[in-house]
């Protein structure tokens, strides 16, 4: 999460209601989920990287997670007079709808905080002192000796209680992300860590909002990651096996990718595994750890997920980087029949081609919208759900549907693909297209009803193509779409229930300035009436000419530095590649001050979603 330019660096909003055309038999279509974000100033008001989880046994209850800034210093109130990441300071938001994704709340916790840093933009000795106070991410963490990184996953189980799992003892919610070390603090070894927070809420109601904003109900943050002074940590997911079916219910996974050294080139697939409800964990690796270009592994997994079904099979699905602009990767499965015991030499299943039909050299990374656009790893990433018949399993179909975005025809043809499956992972459809004409692919993600009758598809697009300057408008939406489920599992053709107005992702920013920043993944969920959606949105950010002039400089000054088009000894799947051109200097552009320059809301990305009723049920 941390996210510097030039060196590698590890280490009151009112709920928005939009109907757009398109949108018809939607619960709420159009919602601001980050609620307790502020439209200014950045970076507090920057959040990205969506997840969205629904309770099985409650399923008007959600619960939501980004990357989100909201205690982060205002930019040029520190010391250095830039816009950091606070140290100390988290980045997991959390959030909560009690009424289907109509509304959603965000509660404020206790934690270290820099929402009221003393600082005024252009002091010539501004200070900035973090202090115990207001917090809108996770709770427990700085008095854990913690901090809470972002890269959210959530997900519902039920609670475990006297030595077996019950949905007759309430549902319990389930936090992953990354965690380091609060300044001064030494809580375990390595650069990041994975760590996983839990609440839980009794039987009858499941989690209210009176439960979730009690500090004192949510239990202190466990490190799950088999740690050691080399270990980061990377792109979780978790999963609780939430159908009563399985004779491994309650059991909760978690797989990451487990970057050793940096810079790294040794990277295998990892699942943690609890049996207990979270207490403790036990980890294994379930890929070769090669990171080269020239092995049959490729130089790196990322980008997993992880999903069950209602027999108790654990599915962990991920993407093999292949060198090359773009490059020709692989997604691959894993399975575990005997509760994450052992696993399968992962397989692949489908071929896919990275989004890196465009680099930008001075940040060292993929994009697609421009240059000094936003990153895009991730795109490829197999994005999966299975039809498991939560809670009970009863009416399990046991279909797998995976979604992703692919760039193998090209810059500005990037698209969204489709595939199921209705045995297991053994064989699949034809990947099919599905985003609407002038759509252009950029993360994607599927659910499938519990019982296997309806399927939803969120995705991110660029609806404008590549722009080879920094003034020229850019535009980024969501959307949603829905197919039926017929006779064999036949996934009939996607219709688009709900599109997102534009915004222009150019208001989006790394905390350095340097870039846009969108995060890297879109996420779904669905009941047996209705599919849930969350995305990343720029309508709010304003666009500033003085950072479009900055980034367009910083281009500019790559190219003339001769850097190469890309690194193909570089996996860009690894946070935080920083272009060797730039490791050992500084540039010459010098990034404005953007509280003097800018408007008030650049910066402010935001995460949207909606809820969508079965349209034919």
């Amino acid at each position: 999460m941390r996210k510097r330019l030039w060196v590698v660096l590890i280490g009151a909003v009112s709920a928005l209601l939009v109907i757009t055309a398109g949108s018809a038999n939607a619960l709420n279509p159009d919602t601001l989920v980050t609620v307790g974000s502020p439209s200014s100033p950045f970076s507090a008001n920057k959040q990205n990287e969506p997840a969205v989880a629904i309770d099985a046994n409650h399923p008007s209850v959600l619960a939501a997670g980004a990357n989100d800034n909201i205690d982060m210093e205002a930019c040029n109130a520190g010391p250095d007079n830039d816009c950091p990441f606070t140290e100390g300071v988290g980045g997991s938001g959390v959030y909560f709808s009690f009424d289907s994704g109509t509304t959603w709340t965000q509660p404020t916790f206790t934690g270290w905080s820099a929402r009221n840093c003393v600082g005024v933009p252009g002091d010539s000795d501004p200070v900035c002192a973090p202090q115990v106070g207001p917090i809108g991410t996770l709770p427990g963490y700085f008095e854990a000796g913690l901090v809470s990184d972002g890269d959210p996953a959530v997900a519902f189980g039920p609670v475990f209680r006297n030595g077996s799992f019950s949905w007759a003892n309430g549902s319990r919610l389930y936090y992953a992300n990354l965690t380091s070390n609060f300044p001064g603090r030494s809580a375990f070894n390595g650069f990041e860590a994975l760590a996983v927070s839990r609440i839980d809420g009794p039987a009858s109601t499941g989690l209210t909002n009176s439960i979730v904003s009690n500090q004192a109900n949510w239990k202190p943050p466990v490190i799950i990651s088999k740690q050691n002074s080399a270990l980061f940590s990377d792109k979780e997911q978790v999963w609780a096996d939430n159908a009563s079916s399985s004779p491994f219910f309650g059991y909760t996974y978690v797989c990451s990718a487990a970057f050793r050294g940096v810079p790294s080139r040794s990277q295998p697939l990892v699942v943690a595994t609890s049996t207990d409800g979270g207490d403790n964990w036990t980890t294994h690796q379930i890929t070769p750890a090669t990171n080269n270009p020239n092995s049959p592994n490729g130089f790196g997994r990322s980008g997993c997920t992880v999903r069950t079904d209602s027999h108790g099979v654990a599915y962990v699905f991920a993407y093999q980087f292949a060198a090359g602009t773009p490059g020709n990767g692989l997604q691959i499965m894993s399975k575990s029949v005997d509760g994450g015991r052992h696993w399968t030499q992962a397989q692949p299943i489908f071929p896919a081609t990275d989004l890196c039909n465009a680099f930008e050299p001075s940040i060292g990374r993929c994009v697609e919208d421009g240059i000094g656009g936003a990153r895009d790893d991730l795109g490829p990433s197999p994005s999966v759900d299975i039809a498991n018949g939560a809670p009970t399993g009863t009416d399990a179909t046991n279909q797998i549907v995976d979604s992703w975005a692919d760039g193998r025809n090209g810059l500005n043809h990037e698209r969204v693909m489709f595939s199921t499956s209705t045995n297991g992972g053994t064989s699949w459809t034809s990947a099919r297209t599905i985003e609407t004409a002038g759509d252009r692919g950029y993360y994607a993600a599927p659910a499938i009803s519990p019982n296997g009758t309806d399927v939803w598809v969120v995705y991110n697009a660029f609806t404008t193509p590549f722009r080879n300057d920094t003034t020229s408008p850019r535009n980024l939406v969501g959307v949603v779409k829905h197919a039926d489920v017929g006779q064999g599992g036949t996934v009939g053709a996607f219709t688009e229930t709900h599109r997102s107005p534009g915004g222009d992702p150019r208001g989006s920013s790394q905390n350095n300035l340097a870039a846009e920043f969108l995060g890297d993944y879109v996420y779904a969920a669905a009941t047996r009436t209705y599919g849930a959606a969350v995305w990343n949105d720029t309508r709010a950010a304003a666009v500033c000419t003085a950072i479009n002039t900055y980034r367009q400089a910083l281009h500019n000054e790559a190219l003339a530095l001769g850097a190469p088009v890309a690194d193909p000894e570089e996996p860009r799947g690894e946070e935080e590649a920083v272009h060797q051109a730039f490791k050992t200097q500084e540039p010459d552009a010098v990034a404005p001050p953007v509280q003097q320059v800018c408007a008030g809301t650049f910066g402010n990305s935001d995460i949207f979603g909606g809820t969508y009723a079965d349209p034919t049920p």
